[in-house]
């Protein structure tokens, strides 16, 4: 049964931690991405094999039972901006780890906002200086969908590089 104050884990460990080349790819991605702990990824692993599980699953019913869920699986994917609008179940058997953890709101901030790095973003969108919308967003993790992309704000100018200088 389990604990109800306690939710379920949302990600599965890898079955061996300790490869050479599995441990420099998530090192080099951590970096990239400015992800706080290796859970993190392991995450957008899961969610990743989540979403590829779906479409394996979906390509082995047959055409006419399929459609009306390929439909929504592809709309939900277009939606947050994992597939384009024409992409079929292939594109989305094609998805990698990278892919959604580019739509994370600490990456768009540091891309499109010129943040310096993706710490400096990640500690911008946690100090609550990222707006979506008008609503303040705080979670660096928080998966952009395409309408709110264009409505991403910084409250006040700690991106910009020139910064008011004290006059005395």
């Amino acid at each position: 049964m389990g604990d109800p104050h306690k939710p379920k884990k949302t990600f599965h460990r890898p079955r061996r931690i300790w490869t050479t080349d599995q441990l420099n790819s998530e090192l080099y991605t951590l970096g990239a991405y400015g992800l706080r702990n290796k859970r993190e990824l392991w995450k957008a692993e899961s969610e990743i094999a989540r979403i590829r599980n779906q479409a394996r699953a979906l390509l082995a019913v047959p055409t006419e039972l399929r459609r009306d869920n390929e439909i929504k699986l592809l709309n939900f994917l277009n939606r947050i901006g994992l597939v384009k609008e024409s992409a079929t179940l292939d594109d989305v058997l094609n998805l990698k780890i990278e892919d959604i953890l580019e739509r994370r709101l600490q990456t768009i901030v540091m891309r499109k906002l010129g943040s310096k790095s993706p710490i400096q973003a990640r500690q911008v969108v946690s100090h609550c200086h990222v707006t979506i919308g008008g609503r303040t967003v705080n979670l660096p993790g928080y998966i952009v969908r395409t309408d709110e992309e264009s409505n991403i704000s910084v409250r006040q100018n700690f991106l910009s590089p020139e910064a008011p200088s004290e006059s005395g």
